[in-house]
């Protein structure tokens, strides 16, 4: 059975009237990458809040790290390293002062944090940069020093929020790198980010929080098959093939010039099977196949009725 990071079950939060968490359950297996996607106001900031236990849930409960989230939060705030969207990085200090000060805060000895420092300058790449201010570094370097920070205390649970916010798109990549390297080492992330491609890139599995409800959870796969929109394209060698899979098939969109055929399809596997099967069994060749399914700003925008630059 598969150990969970992080288990949830009908967390609950309000303010006065106004309901922010309104009993979500949630499952994050250990060493995967969970993105928490939603509007303004949907209750991200809020669910975060709790599972970091920077305030306390007026209901349900939760485990975090292994550790029972109301009973044992110094535990669960051992286990675990909160990188927020605005950096703690000290731009007075260099980058090794700054990891130097870090160790000092989670109560390392001055040889272990020296040796912790060096380890995690070479690993994110910032030896030259060492000690020079902070404030001389570029926004990537920055970002990379600020996780650099909350790894000191080897936290097998990551909370990371808006990790390439302003980032030029190397820089993004550059993350991202990291992040996988993170995960492959054992550690846990629990993601929020603005950018619904960067939650497509790096998640396994991805909820979707608006009005304080999870209103879809799933793979990025499993989520753009919940809408439709997505087709197989199939491409044939010469129009006699085209029109035989079009009359075979009765659906679809053919285009005579590029010799192909649009499908209406889930794109998934046992689809993409029997549409191979039928055609196979009145042999008509297909040339090349291809699938397409609609893109995680589809399904924000369809499930939630909101756009995408509103996801922050």
């Amino acid at each position: 059975m598969t150990n969970l990071a992080i288990a949830a079950n009908g967390l609950r939060k309000s303010y006065g009237d106004k309901v922010v968490l309104d009993g979500i359950d949630l499952a994050v297996p250990e060493a995967t990458i969970f993105s928490l996607l939603g509007p303004n106001g949907a209750g991200k900031t809020t669910t975060v809040q709790i599972l970091s236990t920077l305030i306390a849930a007026d209901g349900g409960t939760a485990a975090v790290g292994g550790h029972d989230l109301a009973r044992k939060p110094d535990d669960v705030r051992g286990a675990i390293g909160v990188t927020g969207q605005y950096s703690a990085v000290d731009k007075l200090l260099t980058g090794e002062e700054n990891l130097l000060l870090m160790a000092d805060l989670k109560h390392l000895s001055r040889r272990d944090g020296k040796r912790k420092a060096a380890e995690l300058l070479e690993r994110f790449d910032l030896l030259d940069a060492a000690r020079k201010p902070a404030a001389t570094y570029s926004g990537g370097m920055q970002r990379r020093l600020d996780l650099a920070m909350t790894l000191v205390g080897d936290p097998r649970l990551i909370f990371l929020d808006e990790p390439t916010t302003g980032l030029d798109p190397r820089s993004r990549r550059s993350m991202w790198q990291i992040v996988r390297e993170l995960v492959a080492s054992g550690v846990t992330i629990f993601l929020t980010t603005q950018y619904l491609e960067e939650a497509d890139e790096l998640a396994d599995r991805i909820a979707l929080l608006d009005h304080g409800r999870l209103i879809a959870e799933g793979t990025p796969e499993e989520l753009k098959r919940l809408i439709p929109g997505g087709h197989i394209e199939l491409t044939f060698a010469d129009t006699h093939l085209l029109d035989a899979a079009r009359h075979l098939l009765g659906t679809g969109i053919a285009d005579p010039q590029a010799l192909t055929l649009q499908v209406p399809s889930d794109g998934g596997v046992r689809a993409i099977r029997e549409l191979l099967v039928v055609l196979d069994e009145h042999s008509i060749d297909i040339a090349d196949l291809s699938v397409h399914t609609p893109d995680l700003d589809d399904v924000f925008l369809t499930l939630t009725g909101q756009h995408k630059e509103t996801t922050r």
